[in-house]
């Protein structure tokens, strides 16, 4: 995953980097706000994925994650998505998700508990497909989102655009397997296996899916370096997103704060730091062997261009061998 922390032209030449170095996708956070303060970046996603898009061949570029409501409205996710996958076929990924405080609150009155966010985001997923797929105008009068009069889509995805529901729960993984195309989520090996990954695949099989046929990804917060180093960075920085209360918190400087006061001890249980090929592995091993499907990489390093040199020396040639 190519990091909303850093600067929006780096993180665009990375994803070359990336690219030549073999991974098979690179996200990109879709952010308003980001979760610390102190030199902080937060460019906007699109914008920076229709241009590496453009500087890169071949690799699919894909978002992690948009919410298609509050500050987006739905029918502009599906406008700006189908114009990418229009210039750039097959190369386009949406992720979508509930969302954060950070993110939406700034753009409502109120923010919403997750079961209102869920609903809601099932209509947008229909009112996007409906816009990608429709040959005719059509209009929209759900329960949660409308349009007003009707409207078409003349530039459409040339190639299928494949959407990522980002779980976390028993109820968002059943959401995920009904609506989406596959699943994406950021929990522990043993979650994955005991309620992430059977409750995607009763949802889909619950209307008539294979799940078998659907990606199961999972975002590895980690980091290719020194372990001491990697934590007291991580600490001035991203360690706020680690304490759940804080997916409600609205102020990055407050999630910071919070973030600086954890120790080494809970920073390192929900995290993967690594310092050798080894340590990768057995990381990526224990993942796979409950049913991951694919891996994001979410590099908290302290420079990146050396995790992705690590992964395409070590690690890349031997997944793919």
């Amino acid at each position: 995953m190519v990091s909303t922390r850093l600067e929006p032209s780096y993180c665009r030449d990375l994803a070359v980097d990336v690219e030549k170095a073999g991974f098979d996708v690179a996200w990109m956070g879709d952010h308003f706000l980001p979760w610390y303060h102190s030199g902080a970046h937060c460019p906007h996603a699109w914008v920076w994925m229709a241009s590496a898009l453009e500087r890169t061949n071949k690799i699919p570029i894909g978002s992690d994650v948009t919410v298609p409501m509050f500050k987006y409205h739905p029918a502009v996710v599906a406008q700006a998505y189908a114009t990418m996958a229009s210039m750039y076929p097959g190369r386009v990924i949406l992720g979508v998700g509930t969302g954060e405080a950070i993110n939406e609150a700034p753009f409502i009155p109120s923010w919403p508990k997750w079961n209102a966010r869920a609903k809601i985001l099932v209509e947008a997923l229909d009112l996007i497909r409906k816009y990608w797929n429709s040959d005719t105008y059509f209009g929209y009068d759900g329960k949660y989102i409308q349009v007003k009069g009707e409207i078409f889509c003349y530039d459409k995805p040339k190639q299928y655009v494949p959407v990522y529901w980002s779980a976390f729960g028993p109820q968002s993984s059943i959401l995920a397997g009904k609506y989406a195309d596959h699943l994406m989520t950021s929990v522990s090996p043993q979650k994955c296996r005991d309620t992430i990954f059977p409750n995607f695949d009763r949802g889909a099989r619950s209307v008539g899916k294979d799940p078998a046929t659907m990606d199961k990804c999972v975002f590895i917060e980690t980091g290719y370096g020194d372990k001491k180093t990697l934590v007291q960075n991580y600490r001035n920085t991203l360690a706020g997103g680690l304490i759940p209360e804080n997916n409600d918190e609205k102020d990055p400087r407050k999630i910071e704060a919070l973030g600086r006061k954890l120790d080494d001890e809970y920073i390192l249980a929900r995290s993967y730091f690594i310092s050798n090929a080894d340590e990768c592995f057995k990381i990526i091993t224990r993942y796979e062997q409950v049913g991951t499907t694919h891996v994001i990489i979410g590099d908290y390093s302290t420079d990146p261009r050396k995790t992705v040199e690590f992964f395409s020396e070590e690690i890349i040639p031997q997944l793919k061998s």
